[in-house]
């Protein structure tokens, strides 16, 4: 069975969670992501693996492929290079975001099927289903929300669940 995670505007939408507020990008939702535009992306996305800070967290209750995140994980955000919208190891050559962060955004971490098969440069990378920031501070371009809540969509997760995000 299916189950799909509804993003519209700021609420998101999951079965038994119910609707409850998100943060995303500055710039809203887009039908047209570009690298850096600050916007949310819309689409059907796949649910691809649940990273987790192991030295903050227990790995989350779910069905989902789960993986520790370690010191040097990154994410390559640089349209010119080859790994581009891929995971790296830092240090890495080209530009790459830091998966292993100071702040607490990243101790969960859902990887979206977002333009990975394959990746297109310049067209968005790096977008993810993570934690919130207090009072849900916009994002880059991901979808976040409150831990408590993450741990209850991930508990309720299948291979087969997808997000939509619709603008």
């Amino acid at each position: 069975m299916q189950s799909e995670i509804l993003v519209q505007a700021s609420t998101l939408t999951f079965g038994a969670v119910g609707t409850i507020p998100c943060a995303l990008g500055p710039a809203g939702i887009t039908t047209a992501k570009t690298e850096g535009d600050g916007a949310t992306p819309a689409g059907v996305f796949a649910l691809r693996r649940v990273l987790y800070r192991a030295d903050r967290l227990a790995a989350p209750q779910t069905s989902l492929t789960t993986m520790a995140i370690r010191s040097d994980d990154g994410w390559c955000d640089d349209p010119h290079d080859q790994r581009y919208n891929r995971p790296v190891r830092l240090p890495y050559g080209a530009r790459a975001e830091t998966l292993f962060r100071d702040d607490h955004v990243y101790d969960i971490c859902v990887i979206l099927g977002h333009n990975d098969d394959p990746p297109i440069p310049g067209e968005g990378s790096a977008i993810f289903f993570h934690l919130a920031r207090e009072n849900y501070q916009p994002t880059e371009g991901c979808v976040a929300i409150r831990l408590d809540h993450m741990l209850a969509v991930l508990s309720a997760c299948t291979p087969k669940t997808f997000m939509r995000i619709e603008g």
